[in-house]
């Protein structure tokens, strides 16, 4: 327990150290250390997975609301667009597709591409660039976000992996995005975890979250996303889409592997 607990906390530290600057918790990036180093059963990953955001995540918003980084609208039409849909997924994960490769093939399907334009764009003089497309519609955006809660609940990620990397491609600075992707991210993952909690209660199988587990790597991610919140205003623009963009790609490779294995 105590090797858990000591390599729970590090994972969470060093991966929200890195993820936090752009918007993003980590969360995904856990799954295959929880499922390879760790050995959480299925499904019990996903809440697992929430745990960690709920505690990891006031670390990274208390910093970046300290800096004035959240004020605005866009976290707000997130919050209430993504807070339903992790619900809804949250129900489909357990009831439905307890172990559905077709979302990450679908996932993949969007990352990998996206990320690898985020790159291009980001490494791709300014005079070249092709003009940004603009800022979503708040209905248009409201309904992205739905549909990423669904997936955020179906899969623990909380939503700011894939709404960080679509919002940024549309011309939004990573500043402006990264914090209200993990307000996003905890608010769903807040209701998510609690969701499973209840869930566990009229559902065979593992669907409780690992708690021991999921309170060590929050317990990191607490710590590391402060500091990668405090480095963010340290980075320029080209550096946090790069890095967003190498994010995005990793992960759609990474789900890529998983469903062609």
């Amino acid at each position: 327990m105590d090797w858990t607990w000591a390599g729970g906390l590090a994972a969470g530290l060093l991966i929200a150290t890195v993820t936090a600057p752009v918007g993003v918790s980590g969360a995904v990036f856990l799954l295959p250390i929880q499922l390879s180093v760790f050995g959480v059963p299925n499904p019990a990953v996903t809440p697992t997975n929430l745990l960690y955001n709920v505690v990891a995540g006031p670390g990274a918003l208390w910093r970046y609301r300290r800096d004035g980084s959240l004020r605005g609208d866009l976290a707000r039409r997130l919050v209430l667009g993504t807070l339903p849909g992790v619900v809804l997924g949250a129900a489909i994960r357990v009831f439905a597709f307890p172990g559905p490769s077709v979302f990450r093939l679908l996932i993949a399907a969007l990352l990998l591409p996206l990320g690898l334009w985020l790159c291009l764009r980001a490494l791709t003089p300014a005079r070249h660039r092709p003009p940004p497309a603009g800022e979503l519609s708040p209905r248009t955006l409201t309904g992205l976000a739905l549909a990423v809660g669904v997936v955020g609940g179906i899969y623990g990620i909380g939503g700011g992996s894939l709404l960080g990397p679509i919002l940024a491609g549309r011309g939004l600075p990573v500043t402006r995005v990264a914090p209200a992707a993990l307000a996003a991210t905890f608010a769903t993952s807040l209701v998510g975890a609690t969701a499973y909690a209840l869930l566990s209660l009229v559902s065979s199988g593992d669907v409780a979250p690992d708690w021991w587990l999921g309170l060590a790597c929050g317990t990191g991610g607490l710590i590391g996303g402060y500091f990668g919140a405090r480095l963010q205003p340290r980075l320029p623009e080209q550096a946090l889409r790069l890095l967003l963009g190498a994010l995005a790609a990793g992960l759609g490779a990474l789900y890529a592997a998983q469903t062609l294995n």
